[in-house]
């Protein structure tokens, strides 16, 4: 299932990049992070998606959904322009930014890539 995080939750969940300019993600398992906005049509065919994605990787995975409009701060902190924008962040290593309401098949093969979850 997803989660819907505040800036003061991703801070504590995910990365507070206030404390550190150095990323360190917080979390125990990889994770995605959607940030979309409530008036965005690509953003509305991803939620199922992920959704979904969410649910067949339970327990390997989380997925968060962060409202760029809601959450102005934490969207300028990672230099959201456009939605939807995607964080892939695996357990070690950078996250990596993909744009644009990707296809089921392109979020598998990242959660495949970069999170390294089968």
């Amino acid at each position: 299932m997803t989660e819907h995080l505040t800036t003061d939750e991703f801070k504590k969940t995910v990365f507070d990049w206030e404390k550190s300019k150095e990323w360190k993600y917080e979390g125990r398992l990889p994770a995605i992070v959607d940030f979309y906005a409530q008036w965005c049509g690509p953003c509305k065919m991803l939620g199922p998606v992920l959704e979904e994605l969410s649910a067949k990787f339970e327990g390997k995975i989380k997925v968060y959904k962060v409202d760029t409009d809601a959450e102005s701060e934490l969207s300028g902190a990672f230099g959201i322009s456009s939605v939807p924008s995607i964080l892939f962040i695996p357990k070690e290593g950078q996250p990596q930014m993909a744009l644009g309401a990707l296809p089921k098949a392109q979020l598998e093969k990242a959660i495949s890539e970069v999170l390294g979850v089968s």
